[in-house]
């Protein structure tokens, strides 16, 4: 996955349990694509307290979905409905054994259900 995609999404899902200061930082960094030296003038701290407390928020993030694995979670169950509308798709564009195409759907519904 595209690192920038990542970040993002780890911000996405535990960005609230950073500080408001970390989370100003962090978003500078990651979503408004400023530089070090940019953030740390903003905030009147020095270009490597901004690259130490962008690595820590990342740091915190990261052990956040190794705990919790909301992202992972989140992801697979993407992918699933991708797979759902791909049968259905396929159905639409045949309409050919509508039985087959349930129980495909079924399938991956129950997969998604397990993963909650």
């Amino acid at each position: 996955m595209n690192k920038i995609l990542e970040q993002a999404l780890l911000y996405d899902f535990y960005g609230e349990l950073l500080t408001a200061h970390q989370k100003e930082v962090y978003e500078q960094f990651v979503l408004d694509d400023l530089s070090l030296s940019e953030i740390a003038e903003d905030a009147g701290i020095s270009r490597q307290g901004v690259h130490d407390l962008v690595r820590r928020c990342q740091k915190s993030l990261e052990g956040y979905e190794a705990k919790l694995h909301l992202v992972e979670r989140f992801l697979s169950v993407k992918e699933k409905v991708n797979q759902i509308d791909a049968v259905l798709e396929e159905w639409e564009a045949d309409k050919k054994n509508p039985e087959e195409i349930v129980k495909r759907i079924r399938k991956i519904s129950d997969a998604i259900i397990e993963e909650l």
